[in-house]
């Protein structure tokens, strides 16, 4: 249990929450964990098998303090509110920054620096292990990414950071292969490719962007943002835009450091992988389940939050990042702090 931005955070299975009165009180096995005044609370976030009492379910209602369920795995389950209030006006603050050119600029813009600061760190702390061979390659890269992140300051369009975020992934993964430390034909990378994916990285890499994706969309519906109004991605009917907009900062620091991490310490090999009959790879069933654990327990680890200051779990980090985008689309705080590694 945690407390981050007005948002009690309850990810003990099992636990149990009840008023005492004007007290929020989080039990787990008879013991007394959190007590925290109603006053205090913006929201609750529940993870897993997580009960609320009817008397606290109306309580918060009434205060207009909303209650977010969400699955074991982090899957969005359901999300409670009293007499809609505050849900409208942010919704409405969205759909307005989306049709407002300068603030889409304004948040596109730092959402793509989060997510070119974050490829570089990546990069960078890569270089370090690396072997000698290697190592100017992966230099030469980051400072690639530094010139996007320049170049990115006197954007002044939409289109124009898109472009710096093209040319900035093609930076990234031309780089890529020097990041897979094993020797086999097997894993050799041939660039990002997708719909299908065409060798055995791709494939685990496309895995794990949906379940990023389906992370930021269950972040962005807890906090009462439509995940499908976004503002780096075009909205697309289907499309959940503001899902894939969130998840740019934390693609490298997620999901393209578990691959490797599968990958270079033989977790996964050449044979859970299917090639179909159009050259397309997916992942046997086997190996999606390596990597659903893996995801999961990585989920689990610390990291520390620039912007707010403390160390919370990768897990959490959308929720966060969800939140603070609220703040600014409410006009509670003055622009938007992507999630950055250190």
């Amino acid at each position: 249990m945690s407390l981050q931005l007005n948002t009690l955070f309850v990810t003990t299975d099992g636990a149990y929450l009840r008023k005492d009165h004007e007290t929020v009180v989080v039990r787990v096995e008879e013991t007394t964990r959190v007590q925290v005044p109603l006053q205090h609370l913006a929201s609750v976030v529940c993870f897993g098998r997580v009960g609320v009492s009817p008397e606290l379910m109306s309580a918060l209602a009434e205060a207009g303090v909303h209650v977010a369920f969400f699955s074991p795995t982090g899957r969005f389950l359901a999300r409670v509110e009293g007499v809609p209030g505050g849900n409208v006006v942010l919704r409405r603050g969205q759909f307005r920054c989306a049709d407002d050119a300068a603030r889409t600029l304004e948040l596109a813009r730092a959402m793509v620096a989060g997510k070119v600061y974050n490829a570089r760190q990546f990069l960078l702390h890569a270089r370090r292990d690396a072997a000698e061979v290697r190592r100017q390659g992966l230099a030469d890269a980051a400072e690639h990414l530094a010139s996007s992140l320049r170049a990115l300051g006197r954007a002044g369009t939409l289109d124009a950071v898109r472009g710096v975020e093209g040319n900035a992934a093609r930076e990234y993964f031309a780089a890529f292969p020097l990041l897979v430390k094993r020797e086999d034909e097997a894993f050799r990378f041939g660039g990002r490719s997708r719909r299908p994916p065409k060798d055995r990285i791709n494939a685990l890499l496309s895995f794990g962007y949906a379940l990023l994706a389906q992370d930021c969309a269950g972040a962005a519906a807890g906090v009462g943002l439509d995940a499908a109004v976004g503002y780096l991605h075009e909205e697309r009917p289907g499309r959940l835009s503001l899902a894939l907009d969130l998840m740019e900062e934390l693609r490298a620091a997620v999901v393209d450091r578990l691959v490797l991490s599968l990958v270079n310490r033989g977790q996964v090999g050449p044979g859970d992988f299917l090639e179909d009959a159009a050259g397309g790879w997916r992942m046997s069933d086997a190996a999606r389940k390596t990597f659903l654990v893996a995801y999961q327990e990585a989920k689990q680890v610390e990291v520390q939050h620039e912007f707010l200051g403390q160390q919370v779990p990768w897990g959490r980090v959308p929720h966060l990042q969800a939140l603070l985008l609220a703040r600014v689309i409410r006009g509670d705080l003055e622009a938007y702090p992507p999630f950055r590694v250190r």
